[in-house]
């Protein structure tokens, strides 16, 4: 089975990625020989809807499922109408999501992970507005 995993880095000791549309690289792996191909996520640095565009970039590669930190709604829609079903792995590498999934220890999403847009750094942190309201 052809699985993909969110990843930071290259290759299967790469730390896997808490996010998904917005990660650096996606690991495909042959999960009966552990067969590994990184490919750069050509949607890291789009305007928007680089959920969407990373989703349907793994579909097109041939992914059966998809293992990865966090997963917003429309990227999990993309999945869904594609029947490809997503687990959540907060562990460290790559290698350790895939072996995780084989031995059926991770959960099937039921739903989005994470809010639309999320991945855009958005946060409540102190910055032009120092946490205040104006």
């Amino acid at each position: 089975m052809k699985i993909a995993v969110s990843a930071s880095g290259e290759g299967l000791d790469a730390p896997a990625s808490p996010v998904f549309g917005r990660s650096p690289y996606m690991a495909l792996i042959e999960t009966d020989t552990m067969d590994c191909e990184t490919l750069a996520n050509p949607a890291i640095s789009a305007a928007g809807g680089a959920g969407i565009q990373a989703a349907q970039f793994l579909a097109s590669h041939g992914a059966q499922a998809l293992v990865t930190g966090n997963v917003g709604p429309n990227a999990f829609q993309v999945f869904a109408a594609a029947n490809i079903p997503v687990y959540l792995f907060s562990g460290s590498t790559v290698r350790e999501a895939v072996e995780a999934f084989t031995k059926g220890e991770l959960t099937q999403a039921s739903g989005p992970s994470a809010r639309s847009h999320s991945g855009l750094g958005g946060g409540g942190g102190q910055g032009r507005g120092q946490g205040r309201r104006r």
